[in-house]
């Protein structure tokens, strides 16, 4: 083995140029994999991980504390296979306060570990003192607040907030110390269960009658299972999952392509080198044994580096994907690592073994002839016949080149199709997700958006000390007053109302409208807008996520008055929890309202900065908002990984070739030299290099387009059904002709860009450098 060691090593050290190669190859092939298995292994029920990693609770059950006692429930508690609790819980409802967040769940807890429920806190700190509270939201969510923002409530202790936490079961809208809970006033008393089975409704609910037994049967106020909550994650962030999983195999087979490409090319180019190995009596097996020696030694490196950097890429671009479902610290599984580590390695054995079998089948003395003879055949007429257009020499010499090595050419043109595939994806995801939040969050400069009060009674969210927007005028004379103005050309007043659908089972908010609804109210998929009372339109995931169709009916119950409506359309929203009516309808729930705002479009032309202090002083009580960021967190987090894959897997497949016009520069020394002392330029050789790449890259483009968009179309449709949207129109139709003709050159780019560096090193090469063993 030690003739083969020293072999090797000589090798290694002689060809450094090839000893980078691989080992670049191979690491970014690495790095790549590692990504591509850690997005399909993240996209595999990423709810499930976040919940194993909290320890979730499958059941969330509220106890009347009046019917019974803490020791009754921890007792009862033994039945499960592990149980939080009994916490205070007490419910707040904000708006009465200074801030507006709704009707908020308080759960008192000393700590948020605990055998079930294990609660994250990604900003701040938990609650410690009295006056403090934890706010519930999932990471990166915040909105207008931060820690430190204070809470008043009429006849409660005012709270500042410390951290922001998030359970993945959504036990609680936020958490105090139990005294503070106490201070709260209390409602309930909530226990957390986890069961051995639980997958099922039946069987949560096996569960529950096993904790709840012997306790009295109106002791439960009311339950959360986490399959309900499960439900609901999946939907609003299972679009991730096709995203993650289409770009994990691309990155898996453009891996596997380069490698095959590099290391195959690679023992196919030091034939000679075989040759002469023979000729001093190396075996054949010794032969074969020098050249996978070869080939591993820059591979394990590359790998071991590839890994390394592929954890730190890949896990920030899977965390941002998978942070909504409370994700805080990822880290993908061993399996991962092992598999990379371990079959990459594998992988340039394989390689090189298949080549490196044909080459140990070779006499010496034509395993020496193959590095040193001129090849002939298919390349050689095609370039004898193309001598006969009129194209450029180096032209016709370069379109010639890739059928001289047909399965290496193969290999890199499969590269570049990918690549191509991959820019066409990601350009398609994006478009499809700028078209989508365009459509649901306009951002057109010539709408101004006015505050006139908070919805129905209720508080904005200001800070301590600034007062809270409040007309002067009345309602139809804020908008009398608005529609007067110089430059207006459309005005919508609207008012929200929390509401409960289905008999308080489901919750829901209604935002109502008045006026120029076709000009700036949402756009309807499917019906038509309300035009009367008793009618209401809602998003498609509004209707998915509760088995609802157009057509039917529901009952809204708010303030003490109940109605029914009937749906009448489908509107473009991506709140599931909205229902969207006529001004009519406000006067059933909530006789005498006005208008908590107004948005109004602008004549091309008008100033805003005039038009708003013309509203200023039409009403001193209307509050200018400033204009609107149109673009979603999801949409952003989408487009920023398509992005950030897109260049890895881009750069990925210029390597590839790269390592192509590397190889046939070496085994092309020979006619280089020839050609060059005949009095071809270096220019024209780079010409006739990049060329034969570009060819490839023409090709390329031509063929990957198509399958981009064919991949687009089935990978969008996927996002859009695990979201519940029915917009699918507006997702898939953003290809345009000019567009695909530029995404066709995106080929051209990686072939051109991977090929110009090799190309130039060999065009600066002397003749007689070249030509020293001749």
């Amino acid at each position: 083995m030690n003739p083969v060691w020293h072999a090797a090593w000589a090798a290694v050290r002689r060809r450094k140029l090839q000893t980078i190669v691989i080992g670049v190859v191979v690491c970014a092939a690495s790095a790549t994999l590692v990504m591509a298995l850690g997005l399909l292994e993240a996209s595999a029920a990423p709810f499930d991980r976040a919940f194993a990693t909290q320890q979730g609770a499958h059941l969330a059950v509220a106890f009347d504390p009046e019917k019974v006692s803490e020791a009754d429930l921890t007792r009862a508690a033994g039945h499960a296979e592990a149980s939080a609790g009994p916490f205070l819980q007490a419910t707040v409802d904000t708006s009465t306060g200074d801030v507006f967040l709704g009707t908020l769940t308080v759960a008192g807890r000393a700590d948020p570990g605990g055998p079930v429920d294990r609660v994250s806190v990604w900003q701040g700190r938990w609650a410690t003192s009295p006056g403090e509270i934890v706010l519930n939201r999932t990471p990166g969510a915040v909105g207008r607040m931060d820690v430190g923002f204070r809470i008043s409530l009429p006849g409660r202790p005012a709270l500042t907030v410390v951290g922001f936490a998030h359970s993945v079961t959504g036990s609680a809208d936020a958490w105090v110390t139990p005294e503070q809970a106490t201070a709260l006033q209390p409602t309930a008393l909530q226990m957390l269960y986890r069961f051995a089975h639980a997958g099922t409704a039946a069987e949560v609910d096996a569960g529950q009658a096993a904790v709840t037994a012997g306790l009295p049967a109106d002791a439960v106020l009311g339950t959360l299972s986490h399959l309900t909550v499960k439900d609901k994650a999946t939907s609003e962030l299972g679009v991730f999952i096709p995203f993650l999983m289409i770009f994990g195999v691309l990155g898996l087979v453009v891996a596997v392509l380069i490698v095959a490409n590099v290391v195959s090319g690679a023992v196919v180019a030091g034939l000679r080198h075989i040759g002469m190995l023979k000729a001093i009596g190396f075996t054949p097996n010794q032969v074969m044994a020098v050249y996978l020696v070869m080939v591993s030694i820059p591979a394990v490196t590359g790998c071991a580096l590839g890994t390394v950097a592929g954890n730190l890429v890949g896990k920030r671009i899977v965390q941002d994907a998978v942070e909504g479902f409370g994700v805080d610290e990822l880290s993908f599984a061993p399996w991962v690592n092992v598999v990379a580590a371990l079959g990459m390695p594998v992988l340039v054995a394989s390689a090189a073994l298949v080549p490196a079998l044909r080459a140990r089948r070779l006499p010496a003395a034509r395993a020496i002839s193959a590095g040193t003879t001129s090849r002939t055949g298919r390349a050689l007429r095609i370039q004898r016949w193309l001598s006969g257009t009129r194209l450029p020499r180096p032209v016709s010499l370069g379109l010639g080149m890739p059928f001289a090595r047909t399965g290496r050419s193969a290999l890199t043109l499969a590269s570049v199709v990918l690549g191509v595939m991959t820019v066409t994806l990601a350009a398609g995801v994006t478009m499809s997700m700028t078209a989508y939040n365009n459509a649901v969050r306009p951002t057109d400069t010539d709408r101004v958006e006015l505050l006139a009060g908070p919805p129905l009674g209720a508080p904005v969210m200001t800070q301590p000390g600034v007062e809270p927007p409040a007309a002067k005028l009345s309602d139809a004379q804020d908008e009398s007053m608005l529609r007067s103005l110089p430059g207006t050309t459309a005005v919508l007043a609207t008012t929200q109302l929390n509401t409960e659908v289905a008999g308080g089972t489901q919750e829901a908010r209604i935002v109502f409208h008045r006026g120029d609804t076709a000009a700036l109210g949402p756009r309807v998929l499917t019906g038509h807008w309300p035009d009367g009372p008793g009618q209401v339109v809602v998003p498609s995931r509004f209707l998915n996520q509760r088995g609802l169709s157009v057509g039917d009916t529901i009952t809204v119950q708010a303030r003490g008055n109940r109605t029914q409506v009937k749906i009448v359309g489908v509107v473009l929203t991506n709140n599931a929890d909205q229902i969207f009516a006529d001004w009519s309808t406000v006067d059933v729930l909530a006789p005498g309202a006005r208008a908590s705002s107004y948005l109004v479009r602008m004549a091309p032309g008008t100033d805003r900065a005039a038009y708003t202090a013309a509203v200023s002083s039409g009403d001193p009580g209307l509050r200018v908002l400033p204009p609107r960021d149109g673009t979603s967190s999801t949409a952003v987090i989408i487009i920023s990984a398509a992005l950030v894959l897109t260049l890895v897997l881009g750069a990925v497949a210029a390597l590839g070739v790269f390592n192509t016009v590397v190889l046939n520069a070496r085994e092309r020394r020979r006619d280089l030299g020839m050609l060059k002392s005949i009095g071809m330029t270096p220019r024209q050789v780079t010409v006739l290099l990049v060329t034969s790449m570009g060819a490839l890259g023409v090709v390329g483009g031509l063929i990957g387009v198509p399958i981009g968009v064919a991949v687009h179309r089935l990978v969008v449709a996927a996002m859009a059904h695990a979201g519940q949207s029915d917009a699918i129109d507006i997702l898939l139709d953003v290809y345009h002709a000019s567009a695909l003709a530029l995404l066709a050159l995106t080929g051209i780019v990686i072939a051109v860009l991977g090929a110009l560096v090799p190309a130039r090193g060999a065009a600066r090469l002397s003749i007689a450098t070249v030509l020293h063993n001749e």
